[in-house]
């Protein structure tokens, strides 16, 4: 919810905007990675191309469905990226989706 809240103001939440429950087996390819591996200039904003080097290499690779790194927003938590055309893709389910349980008290 926090990573949301510092990309949207209260008026530009979406009317639809839903969350989603999945599945990733255990057994899916994943990577994760831990502050000590990423640029030192990672929490800047706007986003350095440091970062992004992260992303197009976890997508030109092509060896992992799924890649974790750490958050900006909430320390100790992740943000969970899937790549879509990953072999193992499908075999991650989405098993809930319901309309995103915001606090308008998050946005004052």
């Amino acid at each position: 919810m926090a990573e949301v809240a510092v990309h949207f103001t209260l008026a530009t939440l979406p009317g639809d905007y839903m969350m989603m429950t999945i599945t990733i087996p255990d057994n899916i390819v994943t990577k994760q990675i831990q502050e000590a591996d990423l640029p030192t200039d990672w929490k800047e904003f706007p986003h350095p191309g440091s970062t992004q080097k992260v992303g197009d290499d976890f997508v030109a690779e092509n060896k992992y469905c799924v890649l974790m790194v750490p958050s900006v927003v909430t320390q100790g938590d992740f943000n969970v990226l899937i790549k879509p055309n990953h072999k193992d893709f499908s075999r991650i389910r989405i098993t809930k989706i319901e309309k995103f349980p915001f606090d308008k008290r998050i946005f004052y």
